[in-house]
């Protein structure tokens, strides 16, 4: 049986803190760690450990979400924000929250929010032998249907280096082409695998796969450069995430000259 997932709820609300508790009280191997009604107490909390995800409201006293948020250390939990506000998506993305969830709060919605973050926290190395026929079901699409004039191209996610949003339209960049698509970059983290693939800046998805080198910027976000010379902006906060997942000391790739 797997560790619970370790939750910290924060909201100004007394009444949404309980709703949030009650639902996640129905979802197995999550465990309600603490309550906190203010930015501050959120920080101190997960500064003392013990804290997986935190379920985030944006507008609370003195320290908002968002100021929280950006304050979170580099090893710390990850965080869903949860709010009946949705003008803060953009900027919760870009500071490397996992999800946005709009209040009031569904109970699926919430089950695949958590299921975003588990995702996150999973190790990424596969189980041998072999695969089950639920589980190969279970499994994103192997070929991402791209709408153009000539027709629909099916794309192989392997094949896909990033994906940027110009102009209100998505360009997807891949080793035989680039196209245009009506997908959302949202849409895109959802249908694309979770391996390999995260949103680095509001306006960016990037396949770390394609990426071969990470500048140092000096806004403290990093820019990357895929195997066709592309180049893609990764946010302050998304390079914080990297580093963590890289196992990167702060600073550890100035020290080795990178």
């Amino acid at each position: 049986m797997s560790q619970p997932l370790r939750i910290l709820i924060a909201d100004d609300e007394l009444v949404a803190r309980k709703r949030l508790a009650r639902l996640l009280a129905a979802f197995p191997d999550v465990t309600v760690c603490g309550e906190a009604s203010d930015g501050e107490a959120v920080i101190n909390t997960v500064r003392a450990g013990g804290v997986d995800l935190v379920l985030l409201d944006i507008h609370m006293p003195g320290l908002s979400g968002m100021d929280a948020l950006a304050l979170l250390p580099e090893d710390g939990p990850r965080v869903v924000l949860v709010t009946a506000h949705a003008d803060h998506a953009v900027d919760a993305f870009e500071h490397g929250a996992v999800d946005y969830v709009l209040k009031p709060v569904e109970a699926s919605r919430l089950q695949k929010a958590l299921e975003r973050v588990r995702a996150r926290l999973a190790p990424k190395t596969p189980e041998p032998g072999r695969t089950s026929a639920v589980e190969q079901l279970a499994r994103p699409l192997a070929r991402l249907p791209i709408p153009t004039r000539q027709g629909i191209v099916l794309v192989d996610p392997e094949t896909i280096s990033h994906a940027t949003l110009e102009d209100e339209l998505v360009t997807v960049f891949t080793s035989q082409g680039d196209y245009l698509t009506d997908f959302t970059l949202q849409e895109l983290v959802d249908r694309l695998p979770t391996e390999g693939f995260y949103r680095v800046h509001r306006r960016a998805l990037l396949n770390l796969t394609h990426v071969t080198r990470l500048e140092p910027l000096e806004t403290g976000g990093y820019l990357a450069r895929t195997a066709r010379g592309h180049t893609v902006e990764v946010s302050r906060q998304s390079a914080r995430e990297l580093r963590r997942m890289l196992g990167l000391r702060r600073g550890a790739e100035d020290e080795s000259g990178a």
